[in-house]
């Protein structure tokens, strides 16, 4: 018996499945499955009112196309949207396993590394992403059609606080710094929780991380000063010295319903940028060179200083690279048992 390599391409999903095509890439290796076709234009009138009408109507879509069968545990995605700001060259909604994403930096720059590479975007030197976090504006770095890096502006980041203690069940007090980034954070030393972040130990820092987040959400209100979607604790970013030469640190960043980012965390290394700071450790014109879990690097900076809502902050520039890494058609037809997916850790 023997398959024809002529029959497969010629297949067409009955007209009843629903069909959503997508570009895959990563940064820095963290996943980012772009949406292309096959999702209906999301309505609001603002990035946070789109953001409100997929939680509560796209959800089941969101674990269709994050979990298994049709992703992982640890899958991230994008929906480009149209912009919601006269300036603005696109919106965008990002997803995982958990939910709805407020911000992402290695989603920024995976995004525009696709957008300009596959023709979403037409060519252009600065593109203005309306993001639920606010504006983000990038910057590719192009050779000829591959674009080589994205620097992003994300939104002013802060200090909440320096040194704070919670006990947390299990582990015993941690000390811990809350900043925001795009999201809020807790950031922990790794060494004092009694941990290395090393992929070895990518399982210890899951379960670790998780009950700090857990602890801190029950030890404080989480408030941002000016949008109460955004006031909530994405994760825990343990913290420590880097062990490649060349970076100034390493960061693990545990969110979601634990989920490890691959990637050093953009909106992770812009709430660092703030810590290091306010810590009188970065100045203007410096940069920070952090390392993920598996080596690979962003670079932060400041690239202003700013007095925002009360706090002293800084407009944080990230800077990464990515690559496309495939294009698929994925199919759910209306029989499939696990048309919303399921996850197993």
């Amino acid at each position: 018996m023997s398959f024809s390599s002529d029959q497969a391409p010629s297949w067409r999903p009955p007209p009843s499945w629903r069909r959503v095509l997508t570009v895959e890439s990563h940064a820095a290796g963290e996943p980012l499955r772009v949406f292309t076709g096959g999702i209906d234009p999301i309505p609001g009138a603002t990035i946070l009112e789109k953001r409100r009408f997929a939680r509560e109507r796209l959800d089941g879509l969101r674990r269709g196309l994050m979990f298994e069968p049709r992703g992982h545990a640890d899958m991230y995605g994008a929906i480009p949207t149209e912009p919601v700001t006269p300036d603005g060259d696109a919106g965008v909604l990002f997803m995982h396993n958990e939910g709805w994403s407020t911000m992402c930096g290695h989603g920024v720059i995976a995004l525009v590394t696709v957008a300009l590479e596959v023709g979403l975007l037409s060519e252009r030197a600065v593109v203005r992403l309306d993001t639920p976090a606010g504006r983000v504006t990038a910057r590719p770095r192009r050779e000829g059609a591959r674009v080589m890096s994205v620097a992003f502006e994300n939104v002013p980041s802060f200090v909440v606080s320096l040194d704070d203690r919670v006990t947390v069940p299990g582990v015993g007090e941690v000390r811990y710094d809350l900043a925001f980034g795009g999201a809020f954070y807790a950031f922990v030393d790794a060494a004092n929780a009694g941990l290395e972040m090393t992929p070895e130990r990518f399982r210890d820092l899951i379960a670790v991380g998780s009950a700090i987040k857990r602890a801190v959400i029950a030890a404080r209100e989480i408030r941002h000063p000016v949008e109460p979607d955004l006031s909530f604790l994405y994760g825990t970013i343990f913290t420590g010295p880097a062990l490649g030469s060349g970076a100034d640190s390493r960061n693990v960043c545990v969110f979601a319903e634990g989920e490890v980012d691959r990637s050093p965390t953009g909106t992770g290394v812009s709430a660092r940028v703030a810590i290091e700071r306010a810590r009188g450790r970065l100045s203007p014109g410096g940069s920070f060179v952090v390392e993920s879990i598996i080596g690979t690097r962003f670079t932060g900076r400041i690239a202003r200083e700013t007095r925002w809502e009360g706090y002293d902050a800084v407009v944080p520039e990230v800077e990464g690279s990515a690559w496309i890494t495939g294009r698929s058609e994925i199919l759910i037809a209306p029989d499939d048992p696990l048309a919303e997916g399921f996850i197993l850790r």
